[in-house]
């Protein structure tokens, strides 16, 4: 969308007031989305400002829980060898407008096809439009996966699969998997506009994009053809403020009523302050070093498991979390299920480090690059700061670390792209299941310009986590993965670094916001008193 000036936007927050009653919420964000397509971007800030708002898929989270319920789809059906799923599609469901169309139909199984098929068929119009990258849906192996999509008729969609798939129900919960529109897409293509459905967005959710100014803000309204019904806010504002203490600043003024990743430090004055509630849950992420293995030195097993051994991650955890993270020794955060709670993490042990980088050939000096992101992350408050203790950390050991960041969509784009030697990262899972761990982080797939940033593909971990996705048997499922988070600690591709709690203030006239295990912001069922 456009750039528009200041007064411009102020003048058209006031227009769209329509009444001095109208109730808006604006939300202190901390960054810019890459875009409004959570088809194409992974980062939690591209997700908040498309998928959360603006679409739904065919089955959805209950709001604060990991519980899958029906959302565009009503119902399904699975067939008993698991691998035909048939949805029964909700009726009545409006789909947006904007200046750039008018639907003339409800939602239906075309939507539901042209939103799989954009990023399945290389021969579909889309597929290449706004760079078209599909990180998750490749990640997950849904191209092979699925065989088939098929309209029943136009209210029933047919899906058929190579084989059974445990977690397929809980992936198409995931962003990637929003419906968009087939109408709006066809008219932007007769236009010889098509990236304009990445960038002005037309889905069914509870509210419709307005209009985006870069690095500033973003404003929607209330759809009010909402399927589930109008949502209780009359307009949500994303005012983008990357700086924490910025944030927490606008919101003790009241320029804004809620905020994500508060630096940890101004927990106690938040808590202590009358007019904000601090709500908090255990989150279910993980932050990590990736190492790239396809680079030197990191492509020696002895190297990375000495880099790992200098990390002293709970001086890490007192400093740069302050009490809102536990130590990670698994890329499974304890609450995910088949997480291996008797598996025996590293130990702080420079010495020994030292001993194996001297074993590997790597001479005392050696220099290696280490990222750090420049924006907060449910897992990661402050990476500059952690940057610099494992900078200090390898300095005794003898390796010399360079910090090297960028903006955050450059600095995604590099690390998917593999320019970095050691960059800071972490995952929030989008689904609970222990495989949206595995498969987008450290599948051979993945590894291929998607979300595995250690570049990481070792067949014996690749054949546990393959199995283990199409086993029906839970028990059998756990024993997989079990193995596997042995391989991935003795072949140490990442440093698992912290497990946090999420933490986040509203301002006391705010009701109904719930902490979303997922890392995700919702508004829908949120209400402001006056």
């Amino acid at each position: 969308m456009k750039k528009r000036g200041r007064f411009a936007l102020a003048a058209l927050v006031m227009a769209l007031a329509g009444s001095a009653s109208a109730k808006t919420l604006v939300w202190c964000s901390e960054g810019s989305p890459e875009n409004f397509n959570p088809q194409l971007y992974t980062s939690g800030t591209s997700v908040d400002a498309s998928a959360v708002p603006v679409f739904n898929r065919l089955v959805d989270f209950k709001t604060g829980t990991t519980e899958l319920q029906p959302s565009l789809a009503e119902r399904w059906d699975i067939s008993a060898d698991g691998t035909v799923y048939t949805f029964h599609l909700r009726q009545g469901v409006k789909f947006h407008s904007n200046k750039l169309f008018k639907p003339s139909r409800d939602f239906n199984a075309d939507d539901v096809i042209f939103s799989f098929m954009r990023q399945m068929d290389p021969k579909n119009p889309y597929h290449n439009v706004s760079s078209g990258n599909y990180s998750n849906f490749e990640s997950l192996e849904f191209g092979s996966l699925i065989k088939k999509i098929e309209k029943v008729d136009d209210h029933s969609v047919r899906f058929t699969l190579a084989h059974a798939e445990a977690p397929f129900l809980a992936d198409l919960a995931w962003y990637f998997a929003s419906i968009h529109s087939a109408e709006y897409a066809d008219a932007m293509l007769k236009a010889g506009t098509p990236e304009k459905v990445d960038s002005d967005p037309i889905g069914t959710g509870p509210f419709e994009l307005v209009q985006y100014q870069k690095d500033s803000r973003i404003l929607y309204r209330a759809f009010p053809q909402y399927w589930q019904g109008k949502a209780k806010l009359d307009r949500l504002i994303f005012s983008i403020t990357p700086d924490a203490s910025v944030r927490y600043a606008k919101l003790e003024k009241n320029e804004c009523q809620g905020m994500p990743f508060p630096n940890p430090a101004d927990l106690p004055r938040m808590k202590e302050n009358p007019d904000i509630k601090l709500v908090q849950k255990a989150g279910l992420n993980t932050g990590f070093l990736s190492f790239n293995t396809q680079k030197a030195p990191l492509d020696n097993v002895k190297v990375r498991q000495a880099l790992t051994m200098a990390i002293n991650k709970p001086a890490i955890i007192e400093a740069v979390f302050k009490g809102t993270g536990t130590v990670a020794k698994n890329i499974l955060p304890p609450g995910v299920w088949s997480a291996d709670q008797a598996l025996k993490d590293y130990d702080y042990d420079p010495e020994k480090a030292k001993a194996l980088l001297a074993e590997a050939g790597i001479k005392p000096g050696t220099t290696i690059a280490l990222w750090a992101m420049p924006v907060q992350r449910p897992y990661n408050p402050n990476a500059r700061r952690m940057a610099e203790m494992i900078q200090s950390d390898w300095a005794k050991v003898g390796i010399k670390a360079n910090i090297v960041t960028y903006e955050w969509g450059e600095y995604l784009k590099r690390v998917k792209s593999g320019e970095h030697q050691a960059a800071l990262m972490g995952w929030t899972t989008a689904t609970g299941d222990p495989d949206n761990f595995f498969g987008p982080l450290y599948s051979c797939t993945s590894a291929n310009g998607g979300s595995n940033s250690s570049k990481w593909c070792y067949q014996p971990f690749e054949k546990l986590i393959t199995t283990a996705r199409a086993e029906q048997d839970h028990n059998k499922r756990i024993q997989l993965y079990t193995e596997a988070q042995q391989i991935m600690h003795d072949q140490a591709p990442a440093v698992m670094i912290a497990h946090s709690t999420i933490f986040e203030p509203v301002r006391k006239e705010v009701t109904g916001y719930e902490v979303d295990p997922f890392g995700k912001h919702i508004f829908y069922q949120v209400d402001i008193a006056k």
